[in-house]
């Protein structure tokens, strides 16, 4: 029988990512690399490790095989534990049959057995698709000093942008008032970060409840959290103030990833008392040929390059061949781009060949209505003829003809 844990994390990662579009066809949104060498979910699991949290249930749906194959049994975060560790939880066969995770409460729900298992006093329910980090330590501190029953961490976000996310109302000492579900109209900008802390046997109730209530769309932030703040239990918010970001979009992954080149940003991967680890391939060391002009980009180890690169990530073993172009883009594992290529404003996914004299993405600046204008991405494997062009905004999937314009 495991030992008791006073803490353990339920870590939400089968969501479809659909806004992503062709990166995630094949693998959940969790597992999209970032940052050079990176997987979005290693930013969560440090976060436990680092944070003192040892058990982890990772809740796996959508297309998993890539990200139980990464995860593995967990080493590279130091959670292959007889006692504890990583484990991944896709739903099962059980008594009633099979049954999807409807929504995120439901997920959790369906894992009550594998949480008493541990007989927590209290969960950390986190999301695997943020960049962030931040002390679950100093979080669950917080949520008992406040004898809660749940803690939602919290971000003042600017005002413009605050109709996009879910929001807090709080008084004087951080008790939650109300909330808001992205209003067209805000008027708070303290917006949830998705990170909750709840007791156990508080939460355990409630989940219970909701998942007898056919009218439910067991959701934690639609159904769960309002149903505790109705019944008048004590809820939180807890403020944080560091980078963070919720990678769901085209936009926000590759804005996440040209953030590290910005030291402004306030994101620091190099910083030794916090680090992030992930699963690193046996690549050769990097090779930049005496022709070759890099400034300000993130180049990967198994690197090959031989042409320009400026202000863009390279993940490992990307080739970039002689007079080739690449500004303002992410390359993704094992990428090649062709002599005389141009990849600008782009995100190119594994295993992708761009032809010799392509041209991918387009500048915002060569668009007259910026309205035209978005990153271009191509999809993972897919080859770029010779010749071709592929537009702003443009998602592609399959194979581009010699010569195409799409």
């Amino acid at each position: 029988m495991p030992k008791k844990t006073e803490c353990i994390a339920m870590l939400l990662a089968g969501g479809q990512g659909s806004r992503l579009g062709v990166l995630t066809n094949n693998i959940a949104k969790p597992a999209v690399p970032y940052g050079g060498k990176y997987r979005i979910i290693d930013f969560t699991l440090s976060n436990c490790v680092n944070s003192g949290i040892y058990t982890v249930g990772i809740l796996t749906q959508y297309q998993p095989l890539e990200l139980n194959n990464y995860i593995g049994n967990g080493q590279p975060w130091d959670l292959d534990r007889s006692q504890g560790g990583v484990h991944i939880l896709s739903p099962y066969q059980q008594i009633k049959g099979t049954e999807w995770y409807k929504g995120t409460a439901n997920a959790i729900y369906q894992n009550i057995n594998f949480i008493e298992r541990y007989s927590p006093k209290y969960v950390a329910v986190l999301s695997g698709d943020h960049i962030y980090k931040m002390n679950y330590a100093k979080m669950l501190q917080y949520h008992k000093e406040k004898d809660a029953a749940c803690t939602i961490a919290m971000l003042e976000v600017p005002w413009e942008e605050a109709s996009r996310f879910g929001l807090m109302f709080t008084d004087d000492d951080g008790t939650i008032t109300d909330f808001e579900e992205k209003p067209k109209n805000p008027r708070s900008n303290k917006a949830s970060m998705g990170v909750y802390m709840f007791t156990w046997e508080k939460l355990r109730q409630y989940l219970i409840d909701d998942e007898a209530d056919e009218n439910s769309s067991n959701d934690f932030g639609k159904d769960v959290i309002p149903a505790m703040h109705n019944a008048g239990e004590r809820m939180y918010a807890y403020p944080f103030s560091g980078y963070w970001k919720d990678v769901g979009t085209i936009d926000s992954l590759w804005e996440a990833n040209l953030d590290l080149l910005n030291p402004k940003a306030n994101i620091d991967l190099s910083d030794s008392s916090w680090k992030i680890y992930g699963r690193s391939p046996a690549s050769p060391p990097q090779y930049v040929s005496k022709d070759a002009a890099l400034q300000n980009s993130i180049v990967a180890q198994g690197c090959e390059i031989e042409g320009s690169i400026e202000y863009s990530v390279l993940f490992s073993d990307v080739v970039v061949e002689k007079g080739a172009v690449v500004d303002y883009s992410i390359v993704m594992p094992g990428s090649t781009v062709k002599k005389g290529a141009v990849v600008q404003y782009a995100i190119v996914a594994e295993n992708t060949v761009i032809g010799e004299n392509s041209v991918v993405g387009e500048s915002p600046q060569s668009i007259g209505n910026l309205d035209d204008w978005g990153v271009a991405v191509v999809g993972n494997g897919v080859k770029v003829g010779k010749k071709a062009k592929v537009k702003a905004k443009s998602m592609i999937s399959a194979d581009v003809k010699e010569g195409d314009i799409v």
